[in-house]
């Protein structure tokens, strides 16, 4: 019997927290940071519970391929709500299938759907794969303003 490949995207709750929590792992790592599957449960949970995030996860039949973070933030000007696509991650194999794609355009709609101002990202600099296909959704790249961070520790 042929697997299941078709692709769905599917938000997830605080049940889904281990089929997330492997790809947010390997998402951390692609950012250079050790691997921690544990702490990496806890702190989507933690997210999840407390409605402090919106996941969306891309399921390749029933297998987790991919997944997106949401985080709201507020325009003092608009007065209106918008939202940080904070992660975004597919895994390897299963790339270059239109996952990024379906999983940026679940995020849209529930921009749209929550009645958002906006959406914004961030992403290196160097990160060209990833610009072309934001660019190619409509994103713009943000010339009026710089960021400043003030990091705690």
């Amino acid at each position: 019997m042929p697997a299941d490949n078709t692709l769905s995207i599917i938000r997830a709750g605080v049940e889904d927290t281990e089929r997330v929590a492997p790809l947010f792992d390997a998402y951390r790592q692609f950012y250079k940071q050790p691997s921690d599957p544990t702490a990496a449960a806890s702190f989507l949970s933690e997210r999840l519970r407390r409605s402090e995030s919106v996941i969306f996860l891309a399921m390749l039949g029933a297998r987790p391929v991919g997944f997106t973070q949401l985080y709201p933030c507020f325009s003092s000007t608009a007065m209106k709500r918008m939202w940080i696509l904070n992660d975004l991650f597919v895994a390897p194999e299963a790339r270059r299938n239109g996952v990024a794609e379906a999983l940026m355009e679940r995020a849209r709609q529930w921009a749209v759907e929550s009645n958002a101002e906006n959406m914004w990202l961030e992403t290196a600099v160097d990160n060209r794969t990833a610009q072309s296909l934001y660019e190619k959704l409509g994103w713009e790249k943000d010339d009026h303003y710089l960021r400043y961070n003030l990091w705690l520790k």
